[in-house]
């Protein structure tokens, strides 16, 4: 990596948001269709426009996810320096923090960032009881239904829940009714992937499951950039889950 990247791309909504959180901005000069940033447009998120890249004569890239490996790779193929990030665990996404930080030039203000973002989780589970862990399940996609696997696992414990449905780090999987059902979740929490906060409760509410969650109307609808965001916006994600499973705790 150089040691001053004025000239960043961003690939990834995650990587974005982190640059936003570490205040580097300003380094941006191209983004994703998906990312929330003011600079210009490079493509989408698995079909970026390597060319579109190549005009805006970038430092250094950033990319995401196991799912963009082969764009890394295309772009490393093409001369460029790429920085990918891959965590599939609450521990790795705050520590890639210190690591985009690090690889932009900003090792410092990286490092800081994941010390913020590890005091905020330890308060989150200071305040929420051990003793009374709710079973929650985090739907990703709704068709076929999805458990959301990666960090969501470490998330909803660091909430103050209790999640049978994926061990953390795995990928998320489709699940039927019946082993659903047979985990009786007391709360349901949607964060359909690319919906945003508008996911449909009533389609859970109308399926033929027989969950407490539906008997209680615990059924949330979260943004989903708060959840399947390898991102700082995953703390608020986990504080609003403690909020939801815990209402009293977090006003400590």
């Amino acid at each position: 990596m150089v040691a001053q990247t004025e000239r960043v791309v961003s690939l990834a909504p995650s990587a974005t948001e982190t640059l936003q959180a570490l205040d580097a901005t300003d380094r941006l000069v191209g983004v994703t269709h998906h990312c929330d940033a003011d600079a210009p447009a490079v493509g989408g998120w698995l079909n970026p426009d390597y060319e579109a890249v190549a005009d805006r004569t970038p430092d250094l890239v950033l990319t995401a996810d196991d799912l963009q490996a082969d764009v890394a790779a295309d772009l490393r193929e093409r001369g460029h320096e790429v920085f990918h990030a891959a965590p599939a665990t609450l521990d790795e996404v705050v520590e890639s923090f210190t690591d985009l930080g690090a690889a932009v030039g900003l090792a410092d203000e990286g490092a800081a960032l994941a010390r913020r973002a590890r005091s905020r989780l330890d308060r989150v589970r200071r305040l929420t009881p051990d003793a009374d862990r709710p079973v929650v399940y985090c739907e990703e996609w709704s068709d076929p239904p999805m458990a959301a696997g990666n960090w969501v696992p470490d998330a909803v414990e660091a909430a103050g829940g209790r999640y049978p449905f994926v061990d953390a780090g795995e990928r998320s999987r489709e699940v039927s009714a019946t082993e659903v059902e047979a985990a009786r979740p007391e709360h349901v929490v949607l964060h359909v992937c690319g919906h945003g906060e508008c996911a449909d409760p009533e389609a859970v509410r109308q399926r033929d499951w027989a969950l407490p969650a539906i008997e209680r109307g615990n059924v949330a609808v979260v943004d989903d950039s708060l959840l399947n965001q390898p991102s700082p916006k995953l703390v608020e994600g986990i504080e609003t889950l403690a909020a939801l499973l815990h209402p009293d705790a977090l006003d400590a």
